[in-house]
């Protein structure tokens, strides 16, 4: 994979702490769409007054291996980090963006220190409890949203790998968790755990799940679909 250049503060977020203060938590979720397992939301706090972390960019646009070598770096350099998820159980009960939202404050919870500012990727969360900016591709535009994202990512994978050392059916050690041929067809086998999104999908209809998804995309486990 092509190295992404040295990622510095960006102007928005210059401004942000010029406006508000130089505690800026950026926040970042991963696990909107896989079939199995929860989803997960980091805030970060990065100091304003260090040079960013080389290498650190949006999680998607890296490897797992750059993600495991930089996200202890981040833990290690930022003020304060918060890690918060919501279940599956959760995300049947409430739908995944309300569960998304009930993770990403839980996140803000966790922090150990309140930041005078929070900027989130995507929009405006109306319900996400206390004043944000929301920055169009924030992850990659935003350093510490950047940080966020990279964390959240490594700690579900960890999660779900986990988890696949008990399911190994699902090839959950490849695919944490998303629409991969063998996570399909393992549905196809031995059917749904617990820890499988029902709502995300009929455990009869799988095969049509698979040809209707087959024109989408990705690169987990070289077949997602």
């Amino acid at each position: 994979m092509r190295r992404k250049a040295r990622r510095r503060w960006s102007d928005i977020e210059r401004e942000l702490r010029a406006q508000h203060g130089p505690l800026l938590a950026g926040i970042d979720e991963v696990g909107r769409g896989p079939l199995a397992g929860p989803v997960v939301a980091c805030a970060v706090i990065m100091p304003a007054g260090e040079r960013a972390i080389p290498g650190v960019a949006d999680s998607k646009q890296l490897d797992s291996a750059d993600r495991e070598r930089l996200a202890p770096r981040i833990r290690e350099r930022a003020l304060g980090v918060g890690l918060g998820a919501a279940s599956v159980r959760i995300i049947e009960r409430l739908n995944i963006y309300h569960a998304t939202v009930l993770a990403m404050r839980r996140a803000l919870a966790q922090l150990p220190l309140e930041p005078h500012h929070v900027v989130v990727d995507g929009n405006p969360v109306r319900t996400l409890g206390v004043p944000h900016s929301a920055v169009v591709g924030g992850d990659a535009r935003c350093y510490t949203v950047a940080c966020a994202s990279i964390v959240a990512k490594v700690t579900r994978d960890r999660l779900m790998r986990a988890l696949g050392l008990r399911y190994p059916a699902y090839r959950w050690v490849q695919n944490v968790g998303y629409a991969t041929e063998a996570h399909i067809g393992g549905l196809e086998r031995a059917g749904p755990t617990p820890h499988h999104r029902r709502t995300f999908f009929r455990v009869a209809q799988t095969t049509l799940v698979l040809s209707e998804l087959a024109a989408q995309n990705c690169d987990v486990d070289h077949k997602v679909i």
